[in-house]
């Protein structure tokens, strides 16, 4: 698929361990590599958040996540498959085969694959990215790129431009083991 130059230029970024912003379906996103162990730490420094509350990973497909979903009981594969993509993003057990960067303290990770049209292909040049929102820690959300300005001014190595996904609450948490709702949508 085309990829506009603006989106490799940022896909560039991205794979050399820089951390952008991004809009994403309600507010705007902070992204890195998962894989990228001084990315990750560089985007919790900026955004405040400890490490161990762990992040949520973004992709434009189902298959990106196959390393995490494929020896789950089918079940539970069949319910990832129902809501996504979407703005639905599911508790997911790692069985340690994400770093801890990532998962923080826990034993799942949050994992989403979206319908944004923006984040898929960044995503489809990247493969999967962290995606946690672009605000410092207690902050409100940014909604507009001024705010991502006002609250990052220089701490970014870019910002890949578009509207938001036209949502008003960030995505839906649930725990896939037990279908608790962690966060609501």
């Amino acid at each position: 698929m085309f990829s506009n130059w603006r989106t490799q230029r940022m896909a560039k970024v991205v794979r050399d361990g820089g951390v952008i912003a991004y809009p994403t379906e309600a507010v705007w996103g902070l992204g890195c590599d998962p894989w990228n162990a001084d990315a990750v730490y560089r985007l919790l420094a900026i955004k405040a958040r400890p490490v161990e509350k762990g992040l949520i990973l973004v992709a434009d497909d189902v298959s990106r996540f196959d390393f995490l979903l494929d020896d789950l009981p089918e079940a539970w594969q069949e319910k990832l498959a129902a809501s996504w993509p979407g703005p639905n993003t599911w508790l997911v057990p790692h069985q340690g085969r994400l770093p801890e960067w990532v998962t923080g303290q826990h034993d799942t990770v949050a994992l989403r694959v979206t319908d944004h049209p923006v984040v898929c292909e960044l995503c489809r040049l990247t493969g999967p990215l962290i995606s946690t929102s672009a605000n410092p820690a207690g902050r409100p959300a940014a909604r507009t790129r001024l705010r991502i300005e006002q609250y990052f001014h220089e701490e970014l190595d870019g910002v890949l431009g578009g509207a938001l996904g036209g949502r008003r609450n960030p995505s839906l948490i649930r725990d896939l083991r037990t279908g608790e709702v962690v966060r609501p949508s």
